[in-house]
Formats: structure tokens, C-alpha cells, sequence
């Protein structure tokens, strides 16, 4: 039981389930910000770059091999390039959205008092050297 009691533990452990609330919450944001570039941004831009949908876009190294009766023999080699390019700018929106929370938390947190400055020098050596005379007295 001792094992099954250390696990419980370590699972309660408050940064344990803090980063599970945190993968949680980050894959849904991730999802969110997903179907907004799909649905929203790309249909915004298409217009800008004359009807092209940039998911789409495709680089055909090797066309495909159809078949007389349709079906394809061969599918070749096609890289998808819009669907990297469409996952690149949701992760830079996805970033940009996580630095300005981090950025608003940290400046949300309250100034860490600064510590104190350490004594000047020659207060340091008058304490050490009255230490010293207090132990000679001392001895005496």
C-alpha cells in the first residue's frame, strides 16, 4: 500500500495538477485558434490573394497515376505546402496570444519587495572587528 499511497501523493501535488489544467486548457485553445484560422482568417484572406485557398496549395514533384477506370494506380509525390503554411501561422498566432497572457501575468504580480542592500564595507569590517574584541573580553 505504501507505493499506491506515494502515487496518490504525487498526484495531488498541486503542480502536477496545475500543468494537467494547463494541457487541458492548451489544447483547447490550440483548437480554438485552429477553426478560427481555418473559418475565419483563410476564408479573410482568400479575396486578398485573388481566390487562392491557401490550404491548398500543393508542389506536385511526381503526378498521380489514374487508372483507365479512375481509380489511382500511383498516388506520386505531392508536398502539401498550404497546410504547413496554415499550421505555421496558427502556431505564431498561438504564441503571440501565450506571450501577451504571460506578459499580463507577470506585470499582474506583485513587485517582489528588493532586497535589501548589503552594508557598505567598512561597516562590515567595524562589526567583525568589535566580534573580535567581544570574544577577547570574553576570555578574560
Amino acid at each position: 500500500m505504501g507505493m499506491i499511497s506515494e502515487f496518490k501523493a504525487f498526484a495531488m501535488k498541486g503542480n502536477l495538477v496545475d500543468m494537467a489544467v494547463g494541457f487541458v486548457m492548451g489544447t483547447a485553445f490550440a483548437t480554438v485558434t485552429k477553426d478560427f484560422i481555418d473559418g475565419v482568417f483563410m476564408p479573410l484572406l482568400q479575396p486578398i490573394m485573388g481566390g487562392i485557398d491557401l490550404s491548398e496549395w500543393r508542389w506536385e514533384i511526381e503526378a498521380p497515376v489514374v487508372a483507365a477506370d479512375g481509380t489511382v494506380t500511383d498516388p506520386g509525390w505531392v508536398i502539401n505546402v498550404g497546410v504547413f503554411l496554415t499550421s505555421l501561422i496558427t502556431f505564431i498566432i498561438v504564441a503571440f496570444v501565450m506571450f501577451l497572457i504571460i506578459k499580463a501575468m507577470n506585470s499582474a504580480k506583485k513587485k517582489e519587495e528588493a532586497a535589501p542592500a548589503a552594508p557598505p564595507a567598512n561597516e562590515v569590517l567595524l562589526a567583525e572587528i568589535r566580534d573580535l574584541l567581544a570574544r577577547q573580553n570574553s576570555k578574560s
